[in-house]
């Protein structure tokens, strides 16, 4: 290919109904995102500024259990050699991004506000760096074995 990026598909599987579907999943995702725009918008001006949630601790609990096991999971898989860790190093940075987010966005004014911007800069942000890094080197591509990783 002239651009260098490896295609989803074999030639042999382009003969298939696969690519259909694909084409269809891309529309679909594609038409999903736009249709999305209307709603962020009614969401940011019609929410209320401030909220009671009833399950707190669950969910910053659950956020950040997801977080460990992503972590885990993922350490695990790269300690085997295993290409799937860059399933959940992907996955696991879009936790750490999203818990920084919600840190910032959620936090008291400040000593709360301080703590979640210094978690994010140091800790959260840096760390779904690293996995995004990894999950960029684990992907598998054709005729490239992954850096460290077993084929």
């Amino acid at each position: 290919m002239a651009s260098g990026v490896p295609r989803i598909l074999t030639k042999t599987a382009a003969a298939s109904t696969l690519p259909l579907l694909l084409r269809r999943a891309a529309t679909v995702l594609t038409v999903l995102g736009l249709a999305m725009i209307p709603w962020l918008v009614f969401l940011h001006t019609e929410l209320p500024s401030t909220a009671q949630a009833a399950h707190w601790a669950w969910m910053w609990t659950g956020l950040d259990s997801l977080e460990a096991l992503g972590l885990l999971s993922t350490g695990l898989l790269l300690r085997r050699g295993d290409r799937r860790a860059c399933l959940t190093a992907a996955a696991t940075s879009a936790l750490l991004l999203a818990d920084a987010w919600f840190d910032i966005m959620t936090a008291a004014p400040g000593p709360d506000f301080t703590l979640a911007v210094l978690m994010a800069v140091f800790a959260e942000v840096p760390l779904a760096v690293v996995c995004a890094v990894l999950a960029t080197r684990a992907l598998p591509r054709p005729g490239r074995r992954p850096e460290g990783l077993a084929t």
